[in-house]
């Protein structure tokens, strides 16, 4: 069969919420034309994020039934352990309440002012815990990958002819460690190969200095390996993440996108040192070490999603439903970054709209208007989010785990080809207020 269809069927609804053209103004208006202002109860198909949005199952739910909810040494906190040990193969996990808290304990402990940490591309909420630190955070993409256009099977990769160049320019000493982001997401969720992750443990490895996995969406990552790379077709998803974790010396990872789990994540490494200097921080700020400011019932989902999202069935139904968006919109000639990645598809707003220039913010205009015409919200990952470090003008369009069906995406679809057909009257936009952190979350904005 050709059909490909959603693995799991629906046993619960939740009612989705109509808006008029005219109401959606004035919602904008009162957001500051930040999409992030605006109430969830007034957006109709919500792609503004793949974090914290899955629908989780029912092995999921019986999990949250059973959460052990002891301040120390729960249950739940074991069973978690287990799964993250047979995963990672890391000595060394601590549960944190999401991903970007264990960003920020581990640059907290390595990081210092002047020293850099080099990644394929760093996602903002990393960018900003290195950047608070008094270090700095440097994206090392393929040259590949400066083309939105081009079809490579992993142009997620690092150039590691520039992390050894960098290396050298700095000396080992002032860089802590180097993290790669598997998928590639502020590079258009992109996969890195596992030829890649070798090579960039081996320059690594020379010179002394720890590989750490941003590993949000190593499942995804996983599949495409499976995929794509020569030699590992007849490997198991979870046997190829088995292997990705054990180049790396640590990883940082957010159960809310490869977990399935609404919040939650764990910081794990096998340096003893570090590990305890982490644990400290983590009682300081975050809770004890077999909580880490979560419930036990949240220890239970992440566990039991560790499991579910390495199905090869659900990993083939992700990629291809992906897909499907990405290819109907960029055949049709929206720009995607192609190919269409794991989690979410990335149309190149500076191309779509040429007539926008960059301090402008064509993809934050690009996703006011798309919300304007149609209810969707998405989200700007250009110079809005990232200022002058932005390599490209992206408007992300995340795909929910198990949320959302062909139907949905279908009006998707039809909605992003009928702006396209009126791109031409498109605005640009100015700041008026923005704070002095990750401003894309709370900067209000006016039209030009």
């Amino acid at each position: 069969m050709r059909t490909i269809i959603e693995p799991f069927r629906i046993k619960s609804v939740e009612p989705l919420h109509h808006t008029t053209v005219e109401e959606r103004e004035r919602y904008l208006e009162r957001a500051g034309y930040n999409l992030f202002g605006i109430d969830a109860r007034h957006i109709l198909i919500d792609l503004l994020t793949d974090s914290g949005t899955s629908a989780m199952s029912t092995e999921q739910w019986a999990g949250i039934m059973r959460g052990d909810e002891s301040y120390a040494g729960g249950e739940s906190f074991f069973r978690l352990k287990r799964a993250a040990d047979d995963l990672t193969g890391f000595r060394h996990m601590i549960p944190t309440h999401q991903g970007r808290a264990a960003e920020r304990i581990l640059f907290a402990v390595m990081c210092k002012p002047g020293t850099i940490v080099p990644s394929n591309t760093h996602f903002d909420t990393t960018r900003a815990n290195i950047e608070f630190t008094g270090a700095r955070a440097v994206d090392l993409p393929i040259p590949e990958a400066a083309d939105t256009q081009a079809r490579l099977d992993f142009k997620g990769n690092m150039d590691t002819a520039a992390l050894e160049a960098l290396i050298v320019r700095e000396g080992a000493g002032n860089v802590p460690l180097a993290m790669l982001t598997v998928t590639n997401n502020s590079g258009g969720g992109q996969p890195v190969s596992m030829a890649n992750i070798e090579a960039v443990k081996g320059v690594c490895a020379r010179h002394g200095i720890p590989l750490y996995l941003d590993a949000c969406r190593f499942a995804e990552n996983a599949w495409f390996i499976h995929e794509r790379e020569a030699g590992y077709g007849d490997w198991t998803p979870k046997r190829i993440a088995q292997k990705m974790f054990s180049l790396a010396d640590g990883c940082t990872f957010s159960a809310k996108k490869d977990a399935f789990a609404n919040i939650g994540g764990f910081l794990s490494t096998n340096d003893d040192r570090i590990s305890q200097q982490q644990t400290n921080l983590l009682i300081l700020t975050e809770g004890f070490p077999t909580y880490g400011g979560l419930a036990g019932r949240d220890l239970e989902a992440i566990a039991v999603g560790l499991e579910e999202v390495l199905d090869p069935d659900y990993l083939r139904y992700r990629i291809v439903s992906t897909g499907y968006l990405g290819r109907h919109i960029a055949d049709r000639g929206v720009p995607i970054v192609e190919p269409p990645g794991g989690h979410a598809i990335y149309i190149d707003a500076a191309r779509m709209l040429p007539h926008i220039p960059k301090a402008q913010f064509p993809a934050q205009a690009l996703a006011v208007e798309l919300y304007r015409h149609a209810g969707i919200r998405s989200v700007e990952i250009g110079t809005l989010m990232f200022g002058a470090a932005a390599r490209h003008e992206l408007l992300r369009l995340a795909i929910p785990r198990r949320v959302y069906t062909q139907s949905h995406i279908d009006y998707v679809v039809e909605a992003i080809l009928e702006v396209n057909a009126a791109k031409d009257g498109i605005r640009g936009l100015e700041i008026v207020q923005e704070p002095p952190f990750l401003r894309h979350f709370s900067a209000r904005l006016r039209p030009v």
